[in-house]
């Protein structure tokens, strides 16, 4: 049995538009690096084994100050990175709708499976992403470990945890706070959700 707190980078510079980042490397403002404070700061308090992030260096500086905290080294892995949204990169939505509208439609409809022209489907992300979960488990039995990662990926791993479809993501989870911790346990038997999106107590 591992547990896992699956936890979102902190704010970034495309936030307050509601651009896709997906690949991008966006860089996190003030308040986000605030954030990645204040989540060091309740970590230093939980019995974390290990500290992983994505490769993308939002979710990199987000984890830093915890695993300093923490006294462990950062285990970066590629394959815990965002969804990669093609052409829709660095967009909103409506700038979407306006440069490739049958395309966006398809993908509000069915955001897990019909990916934008050029981008990851959900499919392969959380294949690849769940193999990545996987090893982590394998390598720290009975242990907990905080993972720095994504909204969009979080979501697709959560609708795999739980036997939801994938392009329910959006639906059935649809926000993840910025620093915000979602706790996964990892057995043998199986995956259970014991908390999602719970904000950082107030310190």
């Amino acid at each position: 049995m591992t547990t896992i707190f699956l936890v979102r980078h902190g704010e970034t510079a495309w936030h307050a538009e509601n651009r896709y980042a997906g690949s991008s490397d966006v860089e996190l403002t003030e308040l986000g690096l605030a954030q990645a404070e204040r989540l060091a700061r309740w970590a230093e308090a939980q019995p974390i084994d290990a500290v992983y992030a994505s490769d993308l260096s939002r979710a990199v500086i987000t984890a830093t100050p915890s695993a300093t905290a923490l006294g462990l080294p950062i285990s970066v892995d590629p394959a815990l990175r965002e969804v990669h949204f093609g052409r829709g990169e660095g967009l909103t939505s409506g700038e979407m709708r306006a440069l490739f509208a049958a395309e966006t439609a398809r993908f509000v409809e069915r955001p897990g499976t019909s990916p934008l022209p050029g981008a990851e489907s959900g499919t392969d992300a959380v294949e690849r992403s769940w193999g990545a979960l996987e090893r982590i488990v394998s390598q720290y039995p009975g242990g907990t470990v905080l993972v720095v990662m994504h909204s969009t990926l979080m979501r697709l791993i959560l609708c795999r945890a739980l036997g939801i479809p994938l392009d329910r993501y959006r639906t059935d989870f649809p926000a993840v706070l910025n620093v915000g911790i979602t706790t996964l346990l990892w057995t043998d038997q199986g995956t259970a959700l014991l908390g999602y999106n719970v904000p950082i107590p107030a310190q």
